[in-house]
């Protein structure tokens, strides 16, 4: 559904002439005028207003009683009172009705000096309570879950918790029980609350009834600051404020930005940062000696850094990946390519596409915006599940849905958490998914519109008749096959998407930031800007292919462990093993870069980052440093300046602006963007006059076609693997999130799982290619017959075989990187 059109109207409000949008709620029109109206259960971002709490009565001339601001639209000529002593006493009673049975434990609550409710009592209650009768007493504080308490004598049963459980995460775990005065907020059976976005309640929550576990009784609101930064835990790049005291981040909350993350934040981003600050953090250079990583001097970590790659003689391969910044890819792939002599350089993990379908693909009159998945008419989820891989889209979808009534299909392998909200549900087998678009495009291609009783019927037919405005949300696995990118593009042709307001597409790439370190050069075909470079080099999968062959000496990652996250995980780690020295820019000691990295430099958290990263809609946002470094750690771009000097190349790199300032230079769809014009909201370049500066792609696009199936079952499984939102070193370091970093999960389908004779719950093995790794069974009912998902990247597919880890007949357990037999020890390394 199109975005409404907004119209001003004209009101009177305690005498003041208001112009404010028509139909906003009064007590957002008010603050147009600077009048404030008081309210506990209204909350713009939870929808509809429910009116619950009564404290925004307000008077409005020809209506005889008081009406709620809270839940009146805003009309022309209106006139309103809110000062009135008809007014006052009614708000008076509503604050002294609901402190009835609060405990007014102020100087004990962790709310106090920051709580909606102590304001509002001073503000515009009576200061005074006719209630001598016992209050109601519950046990208190319980744990609602390991990371929010709940003190049920201080909630005012406002509904916001609730609310949000059941119309925004739609996790529906939150209930009221009981009636009356004994009414209380709780889940079923006292189950705890846990979910993706369950720490959203504790910042709804206006009275201090709901806290945060981890934060409890650490800070009072005079002892600390604010900070606004970006969470870089992943690709949606939320903004929040992190909460400093003494040089640590005590807790982190949402920064409202309606154009990425609608307000909301997921739990990883909300109490990771907790890994900020704990003892298995890398602070300090390293270098391997005699087995072992030990600590050293910048200069000694620097020296054998630069004499360990310039000794590889170009034969160096250049990975990039998570947090890494915008002017960190910049300056590394000029020392690649200036300084190194190598090409191999990438930024991406699953994506295969060239040059030229990649300038098509991301073209910016194709490219969608996050608010528009909530304003479409039809939204296509492709190869993607949002909820593990871009959390807060997962959100926006639902709005979208609940709200604005969008189409929603979903065309996934693995069932998706958005199935139930889909109009259409397509499911292919793993690995298919650029077989599974080039199928779509197909369809939607042929003259008879694909409507003729295909697989793909109802969500062809879906797509060309549910309106104009189509987004397409698709994820970095359609791209594994250059057939996936075209297309793409040939769905975005066929339903003349390009230079569409409200319509396009919107990928998700794996890294948090791999939309920037594309555009800042990180490559093997294109530098800065998508331009020419000299010499093409090879891909994520031909560097790992080419390091496990022996064809390269080094190897030097940034902010990346491919052992723990790319596929290919036996070829990786077989790469790293062969590669005399293995540079690494890493937070934590995660399994490659304990095992392998000969050097490793320590990254920044997402509180101490300075520089730029790009959503993935084309929004530029700025990361500002919110806290000290810890221990030893030093700016990213100061180690690869201190890098690149050492290996005769002079950057120019004096201050971290400077950086900017290059990159900003070098390309050429940046041009106009300064630190100070992309300040606290960022700038989406895509929309801006610069866009034309986008390099237009050649001939050598990948032609039509559609990628072979992948290979039947034939009594085996056929094997998809994903990433949970808990995956990453920072949850499992994050003492607040380490109860989920639990084991790895296999979900099966309850036909599969009675033909294996397995239970949800039971511990399997499951094995492929002389490898096998032990999980957890979860039993889904939509799981497709003949397929696995395995979490993590252990093993590697297409089939595997799944068995109890306790049978006698189980298959060998070969630890990941240990040579096969066929496999000669290189005598080069």
């Amino acid at each position: 559904m199109p975005r409404p059109e907004q119209r001003m109207v004209t009101f009177s409000i305690d005498g003041r002439e208001v112009s404010a949008p028509e139909n906003i709620m009064l007590v957002d029109g008010a603050k147009y005028g600077d009048v404030e109206i008081p309210v506990f259960c209204y909350e713009p971002k939870l929808g509809q207003p429910v009116g619950a709490c009564r404290m925004c009565l307000v008077e409005i001339e020809g209506i005889p009683k008081l009406q709620t601001a809270c839940s009146t639209p805003v009309k022309d000529g209106m006139v309103v009172h809110t000062q009135t002593e008809r007014v006052q006493t009614a708000q008076q009673a509503i604050v002294e009705f609901l402190l009835i049975n609060h405990p007014l434990d102020c100087p004990v609550c962790d709310k106090g000096g920051e709580c909606p409710l102590q304001d509002i009592s001073f503000g515009w209650g009576g200061g005074r309570s006719r209630f001598i009768e016992p209050k109601r007493h519950f046990e208190k504080p319980l744990a609602l879950s390991p990371l929010v308490a709940i003190d049920r004598e201080r909630c005012i049963l406002c509904y916001r918790c609730v609310r949000f459980s059941q119309e925004i995460s739609e996790d529906y775990q939150l209930v009221f029980q009981e009636r009356g005065a004994h009414t209380f907020v709780g889940t079923f059976d006292g189950h705890p609350y846990v979910a993706p976005f369950s720490g959203n309640i504790i910042e709804l929550c206006p009275v201090g009834a709901l806290t945060s576990q981890p934060y409890r009784f650490r800070a009072r609101p005079w002892d600390i600051e604010g900070s606004g930064g970006i969470c870089t835990l992943c690709p949606a790049q939320c903004n929040v404020t992190f909460t400093v005291r003494d040089e640590r981040v005590l807790r982190v909350l949402g920064r409202d930005h309606a154009e990425v993350d609608d307000g909301w934040l997921c739990d990883k981003g909300r109490f990771a940062y907790q890994a900020i600050h704990v003892g298995e953090r890398v602070t300090s250079p390293m270098v391997r000696d005699g087995g072992e990583l030990r600590p050293v001097s910048w200069e000694r970590a620097l020296d054998e850094a630069a004499a360990g790659l310039r000794r590889a003689g170009g034969r160096v391969g250049v990975l990039a990946g998570g947090a890494t910044s915008n002017e960190e890819g910049f300056l590394a792939q000029r020392i690649a390519r200036e300084a190194l002599g190598t090409a191999d350089i990438d930024s991406r993990t699953h994506d295969a596409s060239g040059l030229d379908d990649l300038l098509a693909l991301h073209a910016p009159g194709l490219q969608a915006t996050v608010p528009d998945l909530e304003f479409a008419h039809t939204v296509l989820v492709l190869g993607v599940e949002p909820v593990d891989e871009m959390p807060i889209v997962d959100l926006r979808i639902r709005k979208g849905v609940r709200r604005h009534r969008v189409n929603l299909a979903v065309a996934t392998s693995r069932p998706s958490s958005l199935d139930a909200n889909a109009r259409e549900v397509v499911r292919f087998a793993p690995g298919d998914e650029p077989r599974a678009a080039a199928l779509l495009a197909e369809a939607l291609g042929r003259e008879d519109g694909g409507t003729d009783g295909g697989a793909l019927a109802g969500l062809v037919a879906l797509l060309r008749d549910g309106g104009e405005d189509v987004v397409i949300l698709y994820g970095e696995r359609v791209l594994a096959d250059p057939a996936g990118a075209a297309a793409l593009v040939a769905i975005a042709e066929a339903l003349d998407l390009a230079g569409r307001a409200g319509a396009g597409l919107l990928g998700v790439p794996s890294a948090t930031n791999g939309r920037g370190l594309r555009e800042a050069g990180v490559l093997p075909f294109a530098g800065p800007g998508l331009g020419a470079v000299a010499a093409t080099g090879r891909s994520t999968a031909e560097i790992a292919a080419a390091g496990a062959a022996g064809e390269l000496a080094a190897l030097w990652l940034l902010d990346t462990d491919p052992v723990a996250t790319h596929p290919q995980r036996r070829t990786w780690d077989r790469a790293l093993e062969r590669a005399s020295t293995v540079v690494a820019h890493a937070g934590y000691l995660t399994e490659g870069v304990l095992e392998h990295a000969t050097v490793v430099f320590p990254a920044e958290s997402q509180a101490e980052h300075d520089g730029t990263v790009v959503h993935p809609d084309g929004r530029v946002q700025r990361l500002r440093q919110a806290i000290a470094r810890a221990g030893d750690t030093r700016p990213g771009w100061w180690i690869l300046q201190e890098l690149g000097t050492r290996l005769g190349l002079e950057l120019g790199a004096l201050t971290g602006s400077m950086v900017s300032r290059q990159l900003f230079d070098a390309v050429g769809f940046y041009a106009g963007l300064s630190l100070d014009a992309i300040g606290g909201k960022g700038v989406r370049w895509p929309a801006g006059d610069a866009a034309g500066a986008w390099p237009a792609p050649g001939a050598a696009r990948a032609g039509g076609g559609v990628p072979e199936a992948g290979p039947a079952a034939n009594g085996r499984l056929r094997l998809g693997t994903y990433r949970s939102v808990w995956a990453g070193p920072e949850v499992a370091a994050s003492p607040a999130l380490a109860f989920l970093a639990g084991a790895a999960r296999v979900e099966l389908s309850p036909a599969d799982a009675k033909r294996l004779q397995v239970f949800d719950g039971d511990k399997v093995l499951v094995g492929s290619d002389g490898a096998a790794v032990g999980a957890v069974v979860s039993l889904r009912a939509a799981v497709p017959e003949g397929s696995a998902f395995l979490e993590g990247n252990a093993v590697e597919g297409p089939l595997v075989e799944i068995r109890k880890a306790t049978t006698a007949a189980t298959p060998p357990v070969i630890a990941v990187g240990t040579p096969a037999p066929h496999d000669a020890p290189d005598p080069h390394s």
